[in-house]
């Protein structure tokens, strides 16, 4: 395939949506060629509809194209979404009836038994499923993981491979930006901790181990081990950061560990697509990185950092994770993912 892809952004003045426009911007593949948005914004200009928020300004490309409402027809065949889960789950199916191909950011669809989760550094395979969603559905719906799960599967994935997992604990502190614009009142989060975010807990399992798991034989097969997990929310802007306790099957010293991990790489490294990182996952030795503000933008905001690890009583491993939430964890991971998609040909 060569020339531009015409694409389409479904919340395109939200928060994860300004995101997608901000990394669209100039994308080698993928032309913004439509955006689109509730009632309030629909048929207004994009660079007055949207309250930008993000350093650099509206790009030239976007800023007058008008906005469409969700329920109107799209021309671009391939649609990013970034769609609120209150709405997301019935527009994106309408959307895929109607013959779309959608790399969607919402959580609606993620466990859904036809459609892939993808990290595609981790589980490219899972694309599998592809087909047999055309089949009953017409177009199809990929979707990446929540925030906290891609800074927690990206460094458990080689260590899967390598030594087999027996459990894991992870406890997160996540930035203010997971919660959305204008996300949680100041008030509440300056010189605080909050240690309960709705519903976080329960997708960090089961979302993760769809993903550590198998695609065969026409459905998914999760990972079978425990994963417990307790979050907070910290006052952070952006990054999230994780403290990860691994249970592996076979030991391992914590250098042995580090290099497995320095060595990961996936289909995104060996085959250059644009918004691979060069490397997946960097580790630090010193013990007092990752730290959101030095390392949330490695790798243009692509790269999962971890650091110091080291052995634990109770735990084979222990060792803090950071990652970038809205880049590697929502806006970026989608157009990553649909940059899989056209190198395996699913955009044709």
């Amino acid at each position: 395939m060569t020339g531009r892809i015409d694409i389409g952004i479904l919340g395109a003045t939200g928060a994860v949506g300004q995101r997608m426009v901000q990394l669209l911007d100039g994308h080698p593949w993928f032309r913004i060629a439509e955006v689109a948005a509730s009632e309030r914004s629909s048929g207004k200009p994009y660079g007055e509809a949207a309250n930008w928020y993000l350093p650099g300004g509206i790009p030239s490309e976007v800023r007058d194209l008008k906005v469409k409402g969700c329920d109107e027809k799209f021309e671009s065949r391939v649609l990013f979404s970034g769609l609120d889960a209150t709405v997301a789950g019935d527009i994106e199916s309408r959307l895929r009836k109607a013959g779309h191909a959608i790399s969607t950011n919402s959580r609606n669809h993620r466990m859904d038994p036809d459609v892939p989760l993808v990290i595609p550094e981790v589980n490219p395979e899972h694309l599998g499923a592809i087909p047999r969603q055309k089949k009953d559905h017409g177009g199809f719906i990929v979707s990446n993981p929540n925030c906290t799960v891609v800074g927690l599967t990206i460094p458990l994935a080689p260590l899967q491979a390598a030594f087999g997992i027996r459990q894991v604990v992870v406890v997160s502190m996540q930035a203010s930006s997971g919660a959305g614009y204008p996300g949680v009142p100041s008030m509440d989060l300056i010189d605080n901790v909050i240690p309960h975010i709705p519903g976080e807990e329960q997708k960090i399992p089961t979302e993760s181990l769809k993903i550590l798991g198998r695609y065969a034989d026409g459905g998914f097969h999760p990972a079978v081990f425990p994963i417990s997990a307790s979050v907070n929310r910290v006052p952070v802007l952006d990054g999230h950061t994780e403290s990860i306790f691994v249970q592996l099957e076979k030991p391992a010293r914590p250098e042995e560990v580090i290099e497995t991990m320095e060595r990961f790489h996936g289909i995104p490294q060996e085959r250059k697509l644009p918004t691979a990182p060069e490397k997946p996952l960097v580790v630090f030795r010193q013990a007092d990185r990752p730290q959101p503000r030095k390392d949330r933008d490695l790798g243009r905001g692509m790269t999962v950092s971890v650091g110091n690890v080291r052995q634990d009583e109770a735990f084979s491993v222990k060792f803090t994770s950071c990652s970038h939430n809205t880049i590697r964890g929502a806006a970026g991971a989608a157009i990553l993912n649909a940059e899989l998609l056209r190198e395996e040909g699913y955009l044709e």
